[in-house]
C-alpha cells in the first residue's frame, strides 16, 4: 500500500488559522492606515506646510483613528472580495478549497494579499477559466468605487515628492479618474486613505493577472492556450526583469518568487476543448482590467537604474 500523501500546511482546513491571519492582517494594515491617515489629516488642517510629525497625540486623534479603520475596512473588503470570487467559483463547480488565508506583513500597505488553496483537481477548461477570472473581476469592481470616492476626497499638495515623501506610481484607472476630480491633472495628489486602499486593490489585481503559473492570469491563459501558455509565462518573466531594470526594482523580488513557485501550469483533463465565445469575450475584458490596473512603477524613482545612479562611488 503506497504511503499517504501529506498535505501542505495551508492545504489543510484549519479555520482558526484563517481567523488568526485575518486578525493579524487587520492589525498590520491598521498601522499602515495610521501613517497614511495622519498625513492626510495634518495637511488638511494645516495646509502644505503642516508639521507631519507622528506624535502619540496625533496617532490617537479620533479623526486619524477613524480614517485608519476606514482604510482597513475598504482594503480588507477588496482582498476578501477577490478571494471569495475564487472560493464561490470553486463551490459552484463542487471543487474543494480552503477559506481565504490573509498574509500580514510590515510593508508599505500592511499585507502581502491573500490566497485560497484548491484541494481537489480542476478537470475542465471552463472551470479553470471561471475560477481564475472570478477573483480579479470581483477585486477590480470593489477597487473602482474605492478609487473614485477616495479621489474625490484627496488633496492636491505641493510637497509630494520632496524629502520624506514616497511618490507612488499611478495605474491608468487612477489617471482617468483624476481627470474628473483634479483640475490640474499634473498636480501631486495626497491620496485619501480610501483612495490608497483602492490603489492597493488595483496593484493586487494587476499582479494576479500576470499570465504566469498558478496566478489568476496563469489560469486564464492556460484555459485559452493550453500548454502554449508556458511561452507566455516565460515572456512575462522577462517582462518582470525589464520592469525591474527600468521602473521598479521590487519586480526582481516577484520574479524570484515566481521562479520558486514555478512557471508551469498543471495539465487539465479537457486541455484541447474550446472555450465558449462568452468566456473569450470575458478574457478580453480581463485584458482591459489589467491595462487599467497595472502600475509599472508602484514606487517612483526606484528602478535598478535609479539605484545605481544614486549609489556613491
Amino acid at each position: 500500500m503506497p504511503p499517504a500523501r501529506r498535505e501542505s500546511f495551508f492545504a489543510r482546513k484549519r479555520p482558526w488559522v484563517n481567523g488568526l491571519l485575518f486578525v493579524l492582517t487587520v492589525a498590520s494594515t491598521y498601522f499602515v492606515g495610521l501613517t497614511q491617515s495622519a498625513a492626510y489629516i495634518l495637511i488638511d488642517r494645516g495646509g502644505p506646510g503642516a508639521d507631519l510629525a507622528l506624535t502619540p497625540s496625533i496617532l490617537a486623534d479620533p479623526a486619524v483613528v477613524s480614517l485608519s479603520l476606514l482604510y482597513v475596512v475598504v482594503l480588507m473588503a477588496i482582498l476578501l472580495g477577490h478571494e471569495m470570487g475564487h472560493y464561490l467559483a470553486c463551490r459552484r463547480y463542487g471543487i474543494d478549497s480552503t477559506l481565504p488565508y490573509f498574509l500580514p506583513f510590515p510593508n508599505m500597505i500592511g499585507t502581502l494579499g491573500a490566497f485560497i488553496r484548491i484541494r481537489s483537481p480542476i478537470r475542465r477548461k471552463q472551470e479553470l477559466f471561471d475560477i481564475g477570472a472570478a477573483g480579479p473581476l470581483a477585486g477590480f469592481l470593489l477597487a473602482l468605487p474605492a478609487l473614485a470616492y477616495g479621489l474625490s476626497r484627496s488633496r492636491v499638495t505641493v510637497e509630494a515628492g520632496g524629502e520624506g515623501w514616497l511618490s507612488l506610481g499611478d495605474p491608468l484607472l487612477l489617471k482617468l479618474l483624476a481627470e474628473l476630480f483634479s483640475p490640474d491633472s499634473s498636480a501631486a495628489i495626497l491620496l485619501h486613505p480610501v483612495a490608497f486602499a483602492g490603489w492597493v486593490g488595483t496593484l493586487v489585481t494587476a499582479f494576479n493577472l500576470f499570465p504566469i503559473g498558478q496566478l489568476d492570469g496563469g489560469h486564464v491563459v492556460y484555459a485559452l492556450f493550453g500548454r502554449r501558455a508556458r511561452l507566455v509565462a516565460i515572456l512575462a518573466l522577462v517582462a518582470f526583469v525589464l520592469l525591474g531594470i527600468f521602473f521598479w526594482a521590487g519586480w526582481f523580488v516577484w520574479a524570484v518568487l515566481i521562479l520558486v513557485v514555478g512557471l508551469k501550469h498543471p495539465p487539465i483533463w479537457d486541455e484541447h476543448a474550446a472555450l465558449s465565445s462568452s468566456r473569450k469575450f470575458l478574457a478580453a475584458a480581463l485584458v482591459l482590467v489589467f491595462v487599467l490596473s497595472f502600475i509599472p512603477d508602484p514606487i517612483k524613482d526606484f528602478s535598478l537604474l535609479d539605484l545605481i545612479r544614486r549609489r556613491p562611488f
